[in-house]
């Protein structure tokens, strides 16, 4: 198989992360940016890391990277790259852009003769001159940042944060990759207790379940990269065979969420039985202030509202003093919370031990960390 440079981009702040867990599915080379990790690997690495990845926005097969400041400069250097070795004759191949602090600004201009660049390239490698495209898809990507071309393939499709499960719609729901780097970040443990109370679709314990029990997030969905003749259609029977044969159902859980809303408590538990976890998860509609656990030790990790909307900042700052007083009683517990209003730590009445910047959706958060004490080695009461 070949070595390529593939790209998983990710969201702002999670990048380390992703970098984590391609190390864990053994990839080391790698590199990493703002939003973006790239690393080494044969067509396998593509197959795995769309399959594995629970914090990463979408894998790129990265076909080239140069300086562009002319037109003329980004169509011959384009079209110097290696297309036909993985766009078949009958591929249909969009072109996306993007431009950011360069000469070359104009995104679709951009667009359009990177797809021209390709066709040229194309034409005189199947010596034909028309393509129909209507095989496979290859979606190309040009990005332009400070004057420099990255040209990639997407592989995946629809993003990862689409695992398969999410049939139904909350207002405003928390990715799935966010979720997931949540808990990543926490180093929670899947023998540890788990508390989402602002559970709403029931993202979080849903993500903690699949976690917990090895269940790959790309299992009940499909990636585009799927349909092409490039990459051997074993790779992905075997690579599904596998995570198939690493779940770990024999482990009993301690995840619950809870939220207010009975309507998203409904989809909540629809969710996790779509994703294959409903037993693994106890939901009920529950206040934040009446939340309590008979476990000594655990984790409470939340993406609780903001107040972002115009009249909800004094029914917020209410919460949040709230729930302030509230976890008092988990004070030998470590709890994580996600929200972008700048006055939390004052509200909640504690600094946290360490604060994280994050993007959910567009909106900047800070991520903020209360360590709790760790449990004894031998108490059974965590």
């Amino acid at each position: 198989m070949s070595k390529l440079h593939l790209i998983a981009t990710s969201a702002f702040g999670i990048e380390a992360v992703v970098g984590r867990e391609l190390k864990y599915l053994g990839y080391e080379d790698q590199y990493i940016e703002n939003s973006k990790v790239t690393f080494s690997g044969d067509e396998d690495a593509i197959v795995k890391s769309n399959l594995w990845l629970r914090t990463a926005d979408r894998i790129l097969l990265k076909m080239g990277e140069f300086q562009a400041l002319t037109f003329d400069e980004l169509f011959e250097k384009t079209k110097a790259l290696p297309w036909h070795e993985w766009i078949p004759k009958n591929a249909n191949f969009p072109v996306e852009g993007k431009s950011i602090n360069s000469k070359l600004f104009s995104v679709p201009d951009c667009q359009a003769i990177v797809k021209k660049a390709v066709v040229e390239k194309l034409k005189e490698k199947y010596k034909i001159s028309w393509f129909e495209e209507t095989g496979p898809t290859y979606k190309i990507e040009v990005a332009l940042l400070k004057d420099m071309a990255t040209l990639t393939i997407d592989t995946s499709g629809a993003g990862l944060h689409k695992r398969g499960y999410r049939k139904l719609v909350a207002h405003a729901p928390l990715k799935e990759t966010l979720a997931s780097a949540m808990l990543l970040i926490s180093r929670w443990k899947h023998d540890r207790v788990l508390i989402d109370p602002f559970c709403g679709s029931g993202t979080i314990p849903i993500e903690a379940a699949l976690i917990a029990k090895n269940i790959a997030p790309g299992l009940k969905r499909e990636f585009i990269s799927e349909k092409w003749d490039n990459i051997n259609s074993s790779l992905w029977t075997k690579a599904r065979e596998e995570a198939h044969d690493l779940v770990k159902n024999d482990r009993e859980l301690r995840i619950s969420g809870s939220d207010i809303d009975n309507d998203v408590m409904s989809l909540a538990r629809y969710h996790a039985k779509q994703a294959g976890v409903e037993n693994d998860i106890h939901f009920q509609r529950l206040p934040a202030a009446d939340i309590k656990s008979r476990y000594k030790y655990g984790f409470i990790i939340c993406n609780p509202p903001y107040g972002e909307r115009i009249g909800e900042s004094k029914e917020v700052e209410k919460l949040y003093r709230q729930i302030g007083q509230v976890f008092k009683q988990f004070d030998t517990w470590s709890y994580y919370i996600l929200t972008s209003h700048p006055e939390f730590e004052k509200l909640f009445g504690s600094r946290a031990s360490k604060k994280r910047k994050l993007y959910n959706g567009k909106i900047q958060c800070n991520y903020y960390q209360f360590y709790g004490p760790p449990p004894p080695k031998d108490n059974k009461d965590i």
